[in-house]
């Protein structure tokens, strides 16, 4: 998916900087997807709150540490003025930072 695609599926946009609302993580939007991609079991298993399956569902890289989470839009607000956040696959994903987000270092399909 290219960075202009994905920034048209939903409300956040590659590199944008993100609070979960419910889990109140910070993290940085890596890929969207327009709708729940990922198998039944792991719905089942790990998306408690059984968001919409029809809406976008976000990849986040979660700040503090190595993990990423896999987020339906409905649990995301922006953080317009967010600071950076750590994470070790940044460097490999972004290639730099203004407040509240960062800028997508390749074009991802």
């Amino acid at each position: 998916m290219t960075e202009k695609s994905a920034n048209h599926l939903g409300k956040f946009n590659l590199g944008q900087i993100v609070l979960h609302q419910r889990h109140q993580y910070r993290g940085a939007v890596y890929d969207v997807d327009p709708q729940f991609m990922l198998p039944e079991e792991w719905y089942e298993k790990v998306a408690t709150t059984r968001p919409d399956k029809n809406q976008p569902w976000y990849k986040v890289l979660v700040d503090g540490g190595e993990s990423e989470a896999y987020v339906a839009e409905q649990h995301l607000i922006a953080l317009p003025d967010g600071d950076p956040i750590e994470h070790p696959a940044l460097e490999d994903i972004f290639s730099g930072f203004e407040p509240g987000r960062y800028h997508p270092r390749h074009v991802m399909n």
